[in-house]
């Protein structure tokens, strides 16, 4: 059984997804239910989750499909192929009983065909990270063990690490870095950005690479990291 707000939550993202064909923002669903703050809204998607009303589609921000409906309020619309799909990229790491994303795969001993997500931000933070659009393919001496992919930047923020507006960073798929790290981060569940990883105890700061923006601070709960950077590719 669902609560008020959790049942409010559903009937509202349903309705929206009826309307629009994509899912409201967290500050819509705040508003809506008016609360203060963001952390209730995950907190209302997590129990919709564990519920078995709505999931979380993989490796996407802000992407929510409506699984059931409440007894009473009638049937959720079939999902769109493909689900809700962004139109760029900063993602979140799959979680349990979600699909996997694509994988780098080997072509010959000289080439590895490695998916492209979408595109990172690397300066004001973009909405979410996008589904597998094509693949790239990379000499094998570029990546390292475990799973990759790729993502194509926008912005400069990251100019004096020497990535620039235009270029395709690759990613080697973790949740965790060191510090000096340069990483996709996922802050509070909906933007992503790439920057360099500082940490000092709890607190996280997501450092430019270049003197027009400023560090941001963040508390624990609020960063997920999807990736560390290793390695660049650039067209002239």
């Amino acid at each position: 059984m669902l609560t008020q707000k959790q049942k409010e939550l559903l009937l509202f993202i349903h309705e929206r997804m009826q309307g629009d064909g994509v899912p409201p923002s967290f500050d819509e669903m705040k508003d809506a239910l008016d609360l203060k703050s963001k952390s209730g809204i995950h907190r209302l998607i997590t129990a919709l989750v564990e519920r078995g009303f709505i999931r979380r589609l993989p490796h996407r921000a802000r992407a929510i499909e409506v699984i059931k409906l409440p007894e009473g309020a009638g049937l959720a619309a079939a999902p769109r192929k493909g689900g809700f799909q962004p139109s760029v990229i900063e993602g979140t790491g799959g979680r349990s009983g979600e699909l996997a994303p694509p994988s780098s795969v080997a072509i010959d001993a000289r080439t590895v065909s490695v998916p492209v997500m979408g595109r990172i931000a690397a300066g004001t933070p973009i909405s979410a990270i996008e589904n597998h659009t094509h693949d790239i393919a990379c000499p094998p001496d570029l990546l390292t063990s475990g799973e990759h992919f790729a993502l194509e930047v926008k912005g400069d923020s990251m100019i004096e690490a020497g990535i620039h507006d235009g270029d395709t960073v690759i990613i080697r798929r973790c949740n965790s870095a060191e510090n000096g790290d340069i990483i996709v981060a996922l802050v509070e569940k909906e933007e992503a950005t790439l920057k360099r990883l500082r940490k000092k105890g709890t607190t996280i700061a997501l450092e430019a690479a270049n003197p027009e923006f400023k560090t941001r601070i963040f508390g624990p709960d609020q960063v997920d990291i999807q990736g560390r950077l290793v390695g660049l590719l650039r067209r002239y």
